[in-house]
């Protein structure tokens, strides 16, 4: 795939990523309507997603460096463990811990089964529905300070979901959010900084192997394609945090619904193929 190609799956990484609609399903879909039809790839995806990171590390800067300090205080014995920063830090850890260990077992799956159109419109539909369940029926109440072991577990679970195209990692993660009565904007939030470790990581193993393996795109446009991710990326958090005080998901969820309806008649009518 060429230059022009990458920036316009950067721009769109960027767009999705923070959004409840799933990045990578929407790699996977528009790849296959550019001149050089095809999946980008798991390792382009993964890739990308360091640039969206990379904005969430600025746009959260001295949330981030403050729970850092704090955890690390706490290894040592200068924080209490059961310091708000400190705890957070721990959850995040704790977290990130099944989307690892599930990415690792599943890794072959989630590069060629879990790719297939018919999986991502599956998924898009059914987890749009979900969304808009959790925003109806979610009490909205609690914050951040709220979030305990076993919350912090379920977080962590519904976020390894995103490892199927389609789900949406944060999508995964404010739903949970949401049906276990967390405001949309403390959801969200936890959503973007317990995504750090897990994507980091993701993003950096796949970069290590894209040096040894063949790829859809050559070094220079994935860099490309990650630096428009990043910037993309930023201006998207800025507007969903500003969004989700004044807004419900809704238009997320029909937009998942409508998308993933259009994608089963395309499957249908031949158009496209699930590989």
């Amino acid at each position: 795939m060429g230059f022009f190609e990458a920036i316009i799956l950067g721009l769109v990484q960027g767009l999705t990523e923070f959004l409840p609609v799933s990045s990578s399903a929407h790699l996977r879909i528009l790849g296959e309507f550019l001149p050089h039809a095809g999946d980008p790839g798991a390792t382009f995806t993964a890739i990308t997603q360091l640039g969206t990171e990379t904005a969430v590390i600025l746009y959260f800067w001295r949330d981030i460096v403050r729970i850092v300090k704090a955890w690390a205080g706490s290894l040592i014995g200068r924080v209490a463990r059961r310091n708000e920063d400190a705890r957070m830090g721990w959850l995040i850890i704790l977290g990130s811990l099944p989307i690892i260990i599930l990415g690792l077992l599943f890794q072959k799956e989630i590069e060629t089964t879990l790719r297939s159109l018919w999986i991502v419109a599956g998924t898009l539909i059914g987890f749009g529905i979900l969304l808009g369940i959790a925003d109806i029926v979610g009490r909205k109440t609690k914050n951040l300070n709220q979030i305990t072991v076993g919350r912090g577990i379920i977080f962590g679970l519904a976020q390894a979901l995103a490892l199927i195209p389609g789900v949406s990692r944060s999508g995964g993660t404010i739903t949970a959010g949401l049906f276990m009565g967390f405001s949309r904007t403390a959801a969200a939030r936890y959503s973007f900084l317990l995504a750090i470790p897990a994507v980091f990581g993701s993003g950096l193993y796949q970069l290590a192997k894209s040096f040894k393996e063949p790829s859809v795109f050559g070094p220079f446009e994935t860099l490309t394609a990650t630096v428009v991710a990043f910037f993309m990326g930023l201006a998207i958090i800025a507007f969903l945090m500003n969004w989700l005080g004044k807004h419900s998901f809704m238009p997320f969820v029909i937009y998942r619904i409508v998308l993933g309806m259009a994608l089963v008649a395309l499957l249908l009518t031949g158009v496209l193929q699930p590989y």
